[in-house]
């Protein structure tokens, strides 16, 4: 069964979900345990290196990961760097989501408030 690792710190959309079983034959998707995805949605701004802090992240992934399997990485740029390094390094593939933004302008109260809505779009290989 191949399994998508979310290394990500939003729900997938239904178009994500879609389209990762139809282009990658992606059976089941897998959120990081609390404690997981906690150290990936708070790495910490004053780190100036990452490996240490990452290294939880990358045993996890050691153990759970089977051949086959792909990973949805996206979040903090140097993490993402480190991380996409270490499942390639393994041999996996890594991906990000691609998105359009479309602003929608309304106009509440006498102010024009801009909201951006994203659409997913492609999985792009790192």
């Amino acid at each position: 069964m191949k399994k998508m690792f979310l290394l990500f710190s939003h729900t997938l959309t239904a178009e994500q979900e879609q389209d990762a079983k139809d282009s990658f034959g992606v059976e089941e998707f897998i959120n990081l345990p609390i404690e997981l995805q906690t150290l990936w949605s708070n790495i910490p701004p004053e780190l100036t290196e990452l490996s240490d802090y990452l290294s939880p992240l990358k045993e996890y992934i050691s153990n759970e990961a089977k051949k086959g399997d792909v990973f949805l990485i996206q979040g903090d740029f140097g993490g993402c760097y480190k991380m996409v390094n270490y499942v390639k390094a393994l041999g996996f593939t890594a991906f990000h989501s691609t998105t359009t933004r479309n602003v929608v302008e309304k106009e509440i109260n006498g102010k024009i408030v801009k909201t951006s809505v994203f659409e997913h779009v492609i999985f792009r290989q790192f």
